[in-house]
This record gives C-alpha cells, sequence and structure tokens, in this order.
C-alpha cells in the first residue's frame, strides 16, 4: 500500500495539466537558433518569421521519441493547413540537438524548421521540464505558442500529450485571421 501512495506521488505532477509560461498578450522573446529544414542546417529567426504572419512556435522534450515523432509528424501533415491560414510552424527543443538535421527530414518531413533551443530561449520561454521532484531537467516541456506579427502570445498551450497541440494552435491561427480572440 505504501509503495503504491508513493508511485501516485511521484507520478501526480505528471497527471497535472501544465501551464505555459507566456500567457497571452505577453511579448515573445525574439532568438536567432541554430537549426534544420528537410536535413539543411539553417539559422531560425523568429523576427524574419513574425514578418511572413503568425509563428506557430512548439517546444518539444527530445527528437526521436514517440511522442515527439507523433507531434512531429501531425503538425507536418497539417502544414497545408497551417500556410493557407498564413502561419508558420518552427520546431524547437534542447534534447538531443545533435539529431536535428536527420529529424527535420525524417519526422518533420523537411516541411518545416526545427532548432536548437539554447539556455536564453529555454528561460525566455520558461518551458524547462521538470522532473517529478520539482527539480529542473534538461529537456524542454510539450508547449506550443501562436505570436501575432507584432511579437505578442496569442495563444499557448501546455500538454505532454502531444495530441491537441496540432488543432488546438490552429485553431488559434484562423481565429487571429478572422480577428477573433481565442
Amino acid at each position: 500500500m505504501r509503495t503504491k501512495l508513493l508511485l501516485a506521488a511521484l507520478l501526480l505532477p505528471l497527471a497535472l495539466p501544465l501551464q505555459a509560461a507566456l500567457a497571452p498578450g505577453a511579448k515573445a522573446p525574439i532568438f536567432t537558433a541554430p537549426g534544420a529544414s528537410a536535413g539543411k542546417p539553417l539559422d531560425v529567426n523568429l523576427a524574419a518569421a513574425l514578418k511572413n504572419g503568425p509563428v506557430v512556435l512548439y517546444f518539444f522534450p527530445a527528437a526521436f521519441t514517440k511522442g515527439c515523432n507523433a507531434e512531429a509528424h501531425a503538425f507536418a501533415e497539417a502544414l497545408p493547413d497551417f500556410t493557407k491560414a498564413g502561419a508558420t510552424v518552427i520546431g524547437m527543443t534542447a534534447g538531443n540537438v545533435d539529431q536535428l538535421q536527420k529529424f527535420s527530414s525524417e519526422y518533420c518531413a523537411g516541411k518545416f524548421a526545427v532548432a536548437a533551443a539554447s539556455p536564453a530561449i529555454v528561460k525566455g520561454y520558461d518551458v524547462l521540464l521538470k522532473k517529478p521532484d520539482g527539480t529542473p531537467s534538461t529537456v524542454t516541456s510539450r508547449t506550443s505558442f501562436v505570436i501575432a506579427p507584432n511579437g505578442r502570445i496569442l495563444f499557448a498551450h501546455t500538454d505532454m500529450n502531444p495530441g491537441d497541440h496540432v488543432k488546438l494552435t490552429l485553431q488559434a491561427v484562423r481565429n487571429y485571421r478572422a480577428g477573433k480572440r481565442n
């Protein structure tokens, strides 16, 4: 019985919904970060992307993990919808950044850029995943932001389950384009 209670206490923080650090209306930290698209290295610049319209910036824990693979694939599959809505998609991680070139061509299907989140970017967006004991880990949480061209956060969603990130961010972009508030 005691073991079950201890296990439940350790898993409780993972079961609770997480809150995105930057709330709608906050100014998104501008960055340039090394990344890749379609297997080729490139610098990802948020300010440049925002000149083209809203940006969906999604943080993921680590490339080549089950949830992150599924999420990247889902964003790649939905990219025509994001493009039609005028949005750019960028993936970011602090985990295994040495694998981004391969990940960008395989799971992102070469359709959008993924970048390495530096400690300053992780801190600015406050997306460092915490361990069950509350101490910081070395990977980012699964958090998606929709950022308006003026650099303000329109929408934020944190949930370690990758299932709703694409649907919710696409709806936020569509709401923005339609002049609605989220």
